[in-house]
């Protein structure tokens, strides 16, 4: 379907000041060097966490609370930020992610290590959406593949270093430090985004209208979506009253939500982005890629450490495969969009090799070697930094830049929507079998001391005993991942239908405005480009 948009106008040029741009996004990627950092660098250390603080049945919950706190509150900023701008709000995410590290970092047991984790998820969220939209105030669409490319670098480094950071602050020092390192780091990036990121005031001032209904009711349905399937066949059986009343007020809520988005005067998330269908496919492929990525490398740190009879710091150095996958595909594929304007096939590749990467990761045994294991995570990191940031860039590039941080906001919502679930349903069942397989092993009465069990605990046990519960981890989990196979399945199929509109080499300025999107929008001037070589009209709404 498609609709004409007016297209929006343009700043002088085409294409804005280097110089001018790099400092901001340096100030950028420290921040989500931050958010994504602390995605990752608990994987390695919760294993000795929860062993230390007597919480295994709570492990899911550590990862969970920090994803469900980011996801609730995306739309919220993505929508603020159109209406009020970024910067403040990209200050306050940061202060608020801080908090949480603190008391993260001197829980003295599960409840308060979840409610600081929950706490970080409500500024990271802010942090990743934030970031993203502020380069897409002042990079155009045609050069904004480079900078992504460097975006997913950063993930992938995350996703390697904070392992091995949680690695060795674990075997080395206290894990106690995954949580206290991000308070330099953060009071440094809130120093670093004050200064470079220079945006002028918005012409408008007007106060803008809030839609609390929706705020309030998608935060209901995401939390009741995440506790059913957290909660499902673990804490309650699945026909249990408790589950049952939950399901219900997820489904009430979303339908709520919905009727709720067709009354306010600044929805949250407005239900017209689903008209534009490059919005609908990605949206729904980003959703179900969440769902596999964090299903497939959630517990794979610990799987790594029992199975191979290592440490916290080694089973991260085992991750180095998926960065470097990540991180050839993620710059690569930027380089090659920005200069020949296709990106269609990426994300069609990228969802196919996560569906090879998963099937590949249920052939996994205990006595599997490093090696392949390795070989496997390449894989996966090369189908990843082929999708996600080229997701989000077909997302910007096809809608109005008025609603540039809601529609990245939104999108992101539901990639983080599918991280949760699939996080919580992976853990739930993972937790399940582990503890049939080793009930079955050495009987219901042994396998009731496993929420105190670590990795160090179970590697210092005798060989015989070692093998037969690294048996049963991988028993329980591996088998996991050929049920998440068809989702990408489904991504494939639907990433063919995306339209490939072309890549705009100009930033829009918005009417009404005094230059740009923020609240300030972005201090750079454009400065023209080569000829007219590579313009490109902004693109109308498909």
């Amino acid at each position: 379907m498609t609709t004409t948009a007016k297209v929006p106008a343009t700043t002088p040029g085409a294409s804005a000041d280097k110089t001018r741009i790099i400092p901001i996004f340096i100030a950028l990627m420290v921040a989500m060097l931050l958010s994504s950092l602390d995605q990752t660098i608990l994987g390695t250390a919760l294993p000795t966490i929860v062993g230390e603080l007597d919480g295994v049945q709570h492990m899911l919950w550590v990862a969970t609370a920090y994803i469900l706190g980011a996801t609730v509150v995306m739309p919220m900023y993505g929508k603020l930020g159109d209406l009020i701008g970024r910067k403040t709000l990209f200050l306050v995410a940061l202060s608020i992610f801080i908090v949480g590290s603190i008391i993260g970092g001197f829980a003295t047991n599960m409840e308060l290590l979840i409610a600081g984790r929950a706490i970080q998820g409500l500024g990271g969220g802010g942090l990743m959406i934030l970031s993203q939209a502020i380069i897409a105030d002042v990079v155009p669409p045609r050069d904004r593949g480079k900078y992504g490319g460097f975006i997913g670098a950063v993930f992938a480094f995350s996703a390697v270093v904070g392992p091995l950071l949680g690695g060795l602050f674990t075997d080395s020092l206290t894990w106690r430090w995954a949580f206290w390192i991000n308070i330099p780091l953060g009071i440094a990036a809130i120093a670093t985004a004050a200064i470079f990121i220079r945006l002028p005031k918005r012409a408008n001032r007007a106060r803008p209208k809030i839609d609390y209904l929706g705020t309030a009711l998608i935060a209901i349905a995401t939390t009741s979506l995440v506790l059913v399937t957290s909660w499902g066949g673990t804490e309650y059986e699945w026909d249990s009253i408790v589950i049952i009343a939950l399901i219900a007020l997820t489904v009430v809520a979303a339908a709520l939500f919905v009727w709720a988005e067709t009354t306010a005067v600044e929805p949250i998330i407005p239900l017209t982005l689903f008209k534009d269908r490059n919005f609908t496919i990605t949206t729904v492929a980003g959703l179900l890629t969440g769902v596999a990525m964090f299903g497939a490398i959630g517990y794979m740190p610990t799987f790594l450490q029992i199975a191979n009879g290592i440490n916290a710091t080694e089973s991260g150095l085992l991750l180095l495969p998926m960065l470097v996958g990540l991180l050839i595909t993620a710059v690569g594929s930027g380089i090659l969009m920005s200069k020949t304007g296709r990106y269609k096939w990426m994300p069609i590749t990228g969802a196919a090799l996560i569906g090879v990467a998963l099937v590949l990761f249920s052939t996994l045994t205990a006595t599997t070697s490093p090696f392949v294991t390795g070989v496997y995570l390449f894989v996966l990191g090369a189908g990843l930094g082929l999708t996600i940031q080229v997701l989000v860039l077909i997302v910007q590039n096809s809608v109005p830049h008025k609603v540039l941080g809601t529609a990245t906001a939104a999108n992101a919502f539901f990639r983080e929507i599918g991280a949760t679930v699939g996080s919580a349903v992976v853990g739930s069942v993972f937790s399940t079998r582990l503890v049939a397989e080793l009930a079955d092993t050495f009987g219901s009465g042994e396998s009731a001391g496993a929420n105190s069990l670590t990795p160090a605990a179970i590697n210092a046990l005798p060989t015989e005993l070692h093998d037969l519960i690294s048996t049963a981890y991988a028993n329980a989990l591996t088998p996991i991942y050929l049920f998440l196979v068809p989702l990408m399945v489904i991504a494939v199929v639907m990433l063919f239908f995306i339209k490939e509109i072309p890549l705009a080499s100009t930033v829009p300025v918005m009417e009404g405005m005094e230059d740009d999107s923020d609240d300030e929008a972005v201090a750079v001037t454009a400065t023209p480009t080569a000829a007219g070589t590579d313009e490109v009209e902004p693109p109308s709404k498909a």
